[in-house]
């Protein structure tokens, strides 16, 4: 599959929707508009996962996860001089923040603004020195005069997000913040496009999840929901294809070679089996992805799901995680939703799963 025959416009417009954990529903809302015409059951839960499902008359249900939500922020206080405090929703790299352009989402729209820090000819040596940062010695100028001018616009607990604004880059790779993990629910929403005009054996279910960036909460109570005996979780990992990375923490990883698939124990190793060989019949290029423990991604709640479930991890390969600019392939989606499309055409029965 090429990337001409996914949905580009459905991706670029998840990413410019914001939602940090915990401020999902507008994105719910934009996926459950656009995946109706496709599926025959959509639902939002309670806990904010949005279910979507079709051929749901087979007894084998296969759902394949993807986490709406991402990292962020959420105005903490506000100084007499009218500058915003925050505190973190989620793994932030306070290293990358100050210098970053923002926009907290008030329930008067998007405003603005700028994470501020002292100027290096202030710090001392060892402010010079440190590699790390506290993020309460950053703060949001909007530009405001003082507290109550500032006031008018944003409120306490108002989302924060890096600003939501793609940016396309040479050879077929994209980047943007959020990233992790839009790629996931785009995978996700659109193999069940593809696979609603095909003949299944299974009954397929696409869920966007919630809250995965602190606790993988949302897969926990959706899986429970679905109750699939196939889970899969689409999520970005670590490429090692830039000067950051590091072969000794993590496996060899490029951008533009394909999904990577979780080897090791969160991972069915007989459902690894029927991955590979569709990619190699296929002519789908994969790659390898060495975890020896339980992952930090949807899988790990999928798998331990009721009596369990048969679950399989594919990651798209992505650069500088949790930042503003994260990088990801083009070509990685439509490979990774190209194999989830192939899988579930010729998935036929659990016997394909067993282990004697």
């Amino acid at each position: 599959m090429t990337k001409s025959k996914i949905n580009k416009e459905f991706f670029l417009n998840l990413l410019q929707i914001p939602s940090p954990s915990g401020f999902e529903v507008k994105i719910q809302k934009y996926i459950k508009e656009y995946i109706s015409r496709f599926a025959e059951i959509v639902k939002v839960d309670l806990h904010g996962n949005l279910i979507a499902g079709i051929k749901a008359s087979n007894a084998i249900k296969i759902m394949v996860a993807g986490h709406c939500d991402q990292i962020g922020f959420m105005v903490r206080s506000i100084t007499k001089e009218g500058f915003i405090n925050v505190t973190a929703v989620g793994g932030i790299d306070v290293g990358v923040v100050p210098g970053s352009v923002c926009v907290i989402h008030s329930k008067k729209g998007p405003i603005k603004g700028v994470f501020g820090r002292k100027p290096i000819h202030l710090q001392g040596q060892e402010e010079r020195q440190k590699m790390t940062l506290d993020l309460s010695k950053c703060w949001i100028d909007i530009g405001a005069k003082n507290q109550s001018d500032c006031e008018k616009f944003v409120s306490i607990g108002d989302p924060v997000t890096f600003d939501l604004v793609p940016q396309e880059l040479k050879n077929d790779l994209i980047s943007a913040p959020g990233l992790d993990d839009k790629v996931g629910v785009f995978v996700a929403f659109e193999a069940l496009r593809l696979l609603s005009t095909r003949k299944l054996n299974c009954a397929f279910y696409a869920v966007s999840t919630v809250q995965e960036e602190i606790g993988l909460r949302g897969a926990r109570t959706s899986a429970y929901s679905v109750s699939p005996s196939v889970g899969f979780a689409v999520d970005v990992t670590f490429s090692s294809d830039n000067p950051g990375g590091d072969d000794t923490k993590t496996t060899k990883i490029a951008l533009g070679k394909g999904p990577a698939i979780v080897v090791g124990p969160n991972a069915n190793p007989k459902l690894n089996e029927i991955l590979f060989k569709i990619c190699e019949s296929k002519k789908i290029p994969y790659q390898l992805d060495v975890v020896g423990g339980a992952l930090g991604n949807d899988a790990n709640a999928i798998q331990v799901t009721k009596e369990g479930v048969a679950t399989a991890s594919i990651g798209i390969p992505n650069r500088y995680m949790h930042s503003q600019v994260e990088v990801v392939s083009w070509n990685d989606l439509a490979y990774s939703v190209e194999l989830l499309v192939e899988f579930c055409s010729q998935f036929k029965s659990l016997a394909q799963l067993e282990f004697a």
